[in-house]
Protein backbone atom coordinates (compact mmCIF):
# COMPACT_ATOMS: atom_id res chain seq x y z
CA UNK A 1 0.00 0.00 0.00
CA UNK A 2 1.38 3.39 -0.99
CA UNK A 3 0.43 5.78 1.81
CA UNK A 4 2.18 8.62 0.02
CA UNK A 5 -0.67 8.79 -2.51
CA UNK A 6 -3.59 11.11 -1.77
CA UNK A 7 -6.83 11.48 -3.74
CA UNK A 8 -8.69 14.79 -3.95
CA UNK A 9 -12.09 14.15 -5.48
CA UNK A 10 -14.54 16.77 -6.72
CA UNK A 11 -18.15 16.86 -7.73
CA UNK A 12 -18.51 19.11 -10.80
CA UNK A 13 -21.78 21.06 -11.07
CA UNK A 14 -21.87 23.95 -8.57
CA UNK A 15 -18.60 22.67 -7.13
CA UNK A 16 -15.99 23.28 -9.84
CA UNK A 17 -18.26 25.18 -12.24
CA UNK A 18 -21.83 26.46 -12.54
CA UNK A 19 -24.55 23.85 -13.21
CA UNK A 20 -23.39 22.59 -16.60
CA UNK A 21 -26.67 20.90 -17.55
CA UNK A 22 -28.77 24.02 -17.01
CA UNK A 23 -26.11 26.10 -18.77
CA UNK A 24 -26.19 23.70 -21.74
CA UNK A 25 -29.98 23.85 -21.91
CA UNK A 26 -29.86 27.64 -22.05
CA UNK A 27 -27.08 27.53 -24.69
CA UNK A 28 -29.15 25.07 -26.74
CA UNK A 29 -32.19 27.37 -26.59
CA UNK A 30 -34.32 25.45 -24.09
CA UNK A 31 -36.32 27.21 -21.36
CA UNK A 32 -34.36 26.03 -18.31
CA UNK A 33 -36.99 26.72 -15.64
CA UNK A 34 -39.75 25.09 -17.70
CA UNK A 35 -37.58 22.02 -18.35
CA UNK A 36 -36.89 21.33 -14.67
CA UNK A 37 -40.29 22.34 -13.29
CA UNK A 38 -42.69 21.11 -15.97
CA UNK A 39 -40.84 18.23 -17.63
CA UNK A 40 -38.50 16.69 -15.07
CA UNK A 41 -40.43 17.25 -11.81
CA UNK A 42 -43.58 15.44 -13.03
CA UNK A 43 -41.42 12.37 -13.67
CA UNK A 44 -40.10 12.53 -10.11
CA UNK A 45 -43.68 12.55 -8.82
CA UNK A 46 -44.20 9.31 -10.73
CA UNK A 47 -41.27 7.65 -8.98
CA UNK A 48 -38.43 8.34 -11.41
CA UNK A 49 -34.92 8.68 -10.05
CA UNK A 50 -33.76 12.32 -10.57
CA UNK A 51 -30.78 11.52 -12.80
CA UNK A 52 -32.54 9.19 -15.30
CA UNK A 53 -35.41 11.71 -15.31
CA UNK A 54 -33.29 14.59 -16.59
CA UNK A 55 -31.40 12.36 -19.03
CA UNK A 56 -34.75 11.16 -20.44
CA UNK A 57 -35.91 14.77 -20.59
CA UNK A 58 -32.88 15.66 -22.71
CA UNK A 59 -33.58 12.76 -25.08
CA UNK A 60 -37.18 13.92 -25.49
CA UNK A 61 -36.02 17.48 -26.13
CA UNK A 62 -33.60 16.19 -28.73
CA UNK A 63 -36.33 14.24 -30.53
CA UNK A 64 -38.53 17.32 -30.66
CA UNK A 65 -35.82 19.72 -31.86
CA UNK A 66 -37.30 20.96 -35.14
CA UNK A 67 -34.65 23.38 -36.32
CA UNK A 68 -31.57 21.24 -35.66
CA UNK A 69 -30.33 17.65 -35.63
CA UNK A 70 -31.16 17.51 -31.96
CA UNK A 71 -28.68 17.16 -29.13
CA UNK A 72 -25.48 15.68 -30.52
CA UNK A 73 -22.04 14.68 -29.32
CA UNK A 74 -20.58 17.61 -31.27
CA UNK A 75 -22.89 20.03 -29.46
CA UNK A 76 -21.88 18.65 -26.06
CA UNK A 77 -18.20 18.93 -27.01
CA UNK A 78 -18.61 22.44 -28.38
CA UNK A 79 -20.40 23.63 -25.27
CA UNK A 80 -17.85 21.94 -23.00
CA UNK A 81 -15.00 23.91 -24.56
CA UNK A 82 -16.86 27.14 -23.75
CA UNK A 83 -17.88 26.31 -20.19
CA UNK A 84 -15.83 28.23 -17.65
CA UNK A 85 -14.90 26.71 -14.31
CA UNK A 86 -14.92 28.84 -11.18
CA UNK A 87 -12.00 31.25 -11.04
CA UNK A 88 -8.87 29.85 -9.45
CA UNK A 89 -9.56 26.13 -9.93
CA UNK A 90 -6.49 25.47 -12.07
CA UNK A 91 -4.18 27.47 -9.81
CA UNK A 92 -5.42 25.73 -6.65
CA UNK A 93 -4.97 22.27 -8.13
CA UNK A 94 -1.44 23.19 -9.16
CA UNK A 95 -0.72 24.49 -5.64
CA UNK A 96 -2.02 21.30 -4.05
CA UNK A 97 0.05 19.21 -6.44
CA UNK A 98 3.14 21.26 -5.55
CA UNK A 99 2.49 20.82 -1.81
CA UNK A 100 2.41 17.07 -2.38
CA UNK A 101 5.68 17.10 -4.34
CA UNK A 102 7.38 19.25 -1.69
CA UNK A 103 6.39 16.67 0.91
CA UNK A 104 7.33 13.60 -1.14
CA UNK A 105 3.70 12.70 -1.74
CA UNK A 106 1.71 12.25 -4.93
CA UNK A 107 -1.65 13.99 -5.14
CA UNK A 108 -4.11 12.77 -7.76
CA UNK A 109 -7.32 14.54 -8.73
CA UNK A 110 -10.66 13.05 -9.81
CA UNK A 111 -14.18 14.15 -10.76
CA UNK A 112 -17.29 12.13 -9.88
CA UNK A 113 -20.42 13.84 -11.21
CA UNK A 114 -24.06 13.18 -12.00
CA UNK A 115 -23.69 15.68 -14.85
CA UNK A 116 -22.96 14.94 -18.49
CA UNK A 117 -19.61 13.30 -19.16
CA UNK A 118 -19.37 14.52 -22.76
CA UNK A 119 -19.52 18.13 -21.52
CA UNK A 120 -17.21 17.79 -18.52
CA UNK A 121 -14.47 15.93 -20.42
CA UNK A 122 -14.25 18.78 -22.93
CA UNK A 123 -13.80 21.61 -20.43
CA UNK A 124 -10.46 23.39 -20.12
CA UNK A 125 -9.83 21.90 -16.65
CA UNK A 126 -10.47 18.27 -17.67
CA UNK A 127 -6.74 17.49 -18.31
CA UNK A 128 -6.00 18.27 -14.64
CA UNK A 129 -7.85 15.14 -13.53
CA UNK A 130 -6.63 11.54 -13.65
CA UNK A 131 -10.14 10.25 -14.26
CA UNK A 132 -13.59 11.75 -14.78
CA UNK A 133 -16.75 9.74 -14.17
CA UNK A 134 -20.18 11.16 -15.02
CA UNK A 135 -23.49 10.26 -16.65
CA UNK A 136 -23.15 9.55 -20.37
CA UNK A 137 -25.19 8.90 -23.51
CA UNK A 138 -25.20 6.40 -26.33
CA UNK A 139 -25.29 8.21 -29.68
CA UNK A 140 -26.93 6.96 -32.86
CA UNK A 141 -24.96 6.83 -36.17
CA UNK A 142 -25.85 10.48 -36.78
CA UNK A 143 -24.25 11.44 -33.47
CA UNK A 144 -27.54 12.26 -31.71
CA UNK A 145 -28.31 11.19 -28.14
CA UNK A 146 -30.40 8.03 -28.12
CA UNK A 147 -30.20 6.35 -24.70
CA UNK A 148 -28.31 6.76 -21.40
CA UNK A 149 -25.33 4.38 -21.37
CA UNK A 150 -24.17 5.38 -17.89
CA UNK A 151 -26.17 6.85 -15.00
CA UNK A 152 -24.24 8.27 -12.04
CA UNK A 153 -26.78 8.88 -9.28
CA UNK A 154 -26.48 9.13 -5.50
CA UNK A 155 -24.95 5.87 -4.28
CA UNK A 156 -23.57 5.18 -7.77
CA UNK A 157 -20.95 7.82 -6.96
CA UNK A 158 -19.55 5.67 -4.16
CA UNK A 159 -18.63 2.95 -6.67
CA UNK A 160 -16.01 5.29 -8.09
CA UNK A 161 -14.55 5.98 -4.65
CA UNK A 162 -13.78 2.28 -4.46
CA UNK A 163 -12.38 2.28 -7.99
CA UNK A 164 -9.92 4.97 -6.88
CA UNK A 165 -9.20 3.00 -3.72
CA UNK A 166 -8.38 -0.11 -5.79
CA UNK A 167 -6.72 1.65 -8.75
CA UNK A 168 -9.31 0.68 -11.36
CA UNK A 169 -9.20 3.19 -14.20
CA UNK A 170 -9.75 3.43 -17.95
CA UNK A 171 -10.02 0.33 -20.09
CA UNK A 172 -9.49 -1.95 -17.10
CA UNK A 173 -12.85 -0.86 -15.68
CA UNK A 174 -14.62 -0.87 -19.08
CA UNK A 175 -13.62 -4.43 -19.83
CA UNK A 176 -14.66 -5.72 -16.41
CA UNK A 177 -17.19 -3.43 -14.67
CA UNK A 178 -17.53 -5.93 -11.83
CA UNK A 179 -13.84 -5.69 -10.93
CA UNK A 180 -14.63 -3.01 -8.35
CA UNK A 181 -16.44 -5.66 -6.28
CA UNK A 182 -13.42 -7.95 -6.08
CA UNK A 183 -11.49 -8.14 -2.84
CA UNK A 184 -8.09 -6.47 -2.85
CA UNK A 185 -5.32 -7.30 -0.39
CA UNK A 186 -4.25 -4.42 1.83
CA UNK A 187 -0.80 -4.26 0.22
CA UNK A 188 -2.42 -3.89 -3.23
CA UNK A 189 -4.66 -0.93 -2.36
CA UNK A 190 -3.94 2.00 -4.68
CA UNK A 191 -4.99 4.85 -2.35
CA UNK A 192 -6.39 4.11 1.14
CA UNK A 193 -9.78 5.66 1.87
CA UNK A 194 -8.40 7.66 4.81
CA UNK A 195 -6.21 9.48 2.27
CA UNK A 196 -9.30 10.85 0.47
CA UNK A 197 -10.51 14.44 0.41
CA UNK A 198 -13.96 14.79 -1.15
CA UNK A 199 -15.42 18.16 -2.21
CA UNK A 200 -19.09 18.50 -3.14
CA UNK A 201 -22.12 20.74 -2.88
CA UNK A 202 -25.31 18.72 -3.19
CA UNK A 203 -27.49 15.85 -2.07
CA UNK A 204 -25.97 13.50 -4.65
CA UNK A 205 -22.71 13.88 -2.71
CA UNK A 206 -24.06 12.69 0.64
CA UNK A 207 -23.18 8.99 0.19
CA UNK A 208 -19.59 9.97 -0.72
CA UNK A 209 -19.40 12.38 2.23
CA UNK A 210 -20.50 9.55 4.51
CA UNK A 211 -17.98 6.99 3.26
CA UNK A 212 -15.04 9.41 3.28
CA UNK A 213 -15.91 10.54 6.81
CA UNK A 214 -16.40 6.95 8.03
CA UNK A 215 -12.88 6.05 6.92
CA UNK A 216 -11.29 9.19 8.47
CA UNK A 217 -10.88 11.04 5.20
CA UNK A 218 -11.93 14.69 4.84
CA UNK A 219 -15.38 15.54 3.38
CA UNK A 220 -15.66 19.24 2.46
CA UNK A 221 -18.99 20.89 1.63
CA UNK A 222 -19.08 23.93 -0.63
CA UNK A 223 -21.82 26.39 -1.59
CA UNK A 224 -22.29 29.24 -4.03
CA UNK A 225 -21.50 32.40 -2.10
CA UNK A 226 -24.08 34.59 -3.86
CA UNK A 227 -26.92 32.08 -3.59
CA UNK A 228 -28.45 32.23 -0.09
CA UNK A 229 -30.88 29.40 -0.90
CA UNK A 230 -28.03 27.05 -1.78
CA UNK A 231 -26.17 28.07 1.37
CA UNK A 232 -29.20 27.21 3.50
CA UNK A 233 -29.46 23.86 1.74
CA UNK A 234 -25.74 23.13 2.17
CA UNK A 235 -25.89 24.08 5.86
CA UNK A 236 -27.82 20.86 6.47
CA UNK A 237 -24.59 18.97 5.70
CA UNK A 238 -23.08 20.57 8.81
CA UNK A 239 -26.22 20.13 10.89
CA UNK A 240 -26.37 16.43 9.97
CA UNK A 241 -22.60 16.04 10.51
CA UNK A 242 -22.03 14.97 6.92
CA UNK A 243 -18.99 17.17 6.31
CA UNK A 244 -15.93 18.32 8.22
CA UNK A 245 -16.40 21.91 7.13
CA UNK A 246 -18.58 24.09 4.88
CA UNK A 247 -17.04 26.91 2.82
CA UNK A 248 -17.90 28.90 -0.30
CA UNK A 249 -16.73 27.62 -3.69
CA UNK A 250 -14.00 30.26 -3.95
CA UNK A 251 -10.77 28.74 -5.30
CA UNK A 252 -8.63 31.87 -5.09
CA UNK A 253 -5.43 31.87 -3.05
CA UNK A 254 -5.97 32.35 0.72
CA UNK A 255 -9.71 31.74 0.39
CA UNK A 256 -11.39 29.57 3.02
CA UNK A 257 -11.65 26.69 0.53
CA UNK A 258 -8.05 27.01 -0.59
CA UNK A 259 -6.79 27.11 3.00
CA UNK A 260 -9.05 24.21 4.02
CA UNK A 261 -7.82 21.96 1.22
CA UNK A 262 -4.18 22.87 1.79
CA UNK A 263 -4.46 22.14 5.53
CA UNK A 264 -6.41 18.92 4.94
CA UNK A 265 -3.74 17.76 2.51
CA UNK A 266 -0.89 18.55 4.91
CA UNK A 267 -2.73 16.82 7.73
CA UNK A 268 -2.99 13.62 5.67
CA UNK A 269 0.66 13.86 4.58
CA UNK A 270 1.85 14.31 8.17
CA UNK A 271 -0.56 11.85 9.76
Amino acid sequence: MDRKKIAIIFDFDDTLAPDSTSAFLEWFGIDVEYFWEKEVNPLLLKGWDPIPAFLFGLIEKSKNAVESKGITLDKFRSFGTQLKSFQGVTELINRLKAIGEENKSEVEFFIISSGIEEIIKNTSIAPLFKEIWASAFHFNPQGTIEFPRKVVSFTDKTRYLFQINKGIFGEKSFQNPYMVNERVLEDDIYIPLNNFIYVGDGYTDIPCFSIVKRYQGVPVGVYEKKNKKKYQSAWRFVKDERVSTLVSADYSINSDLSNTLEMALLNIINR
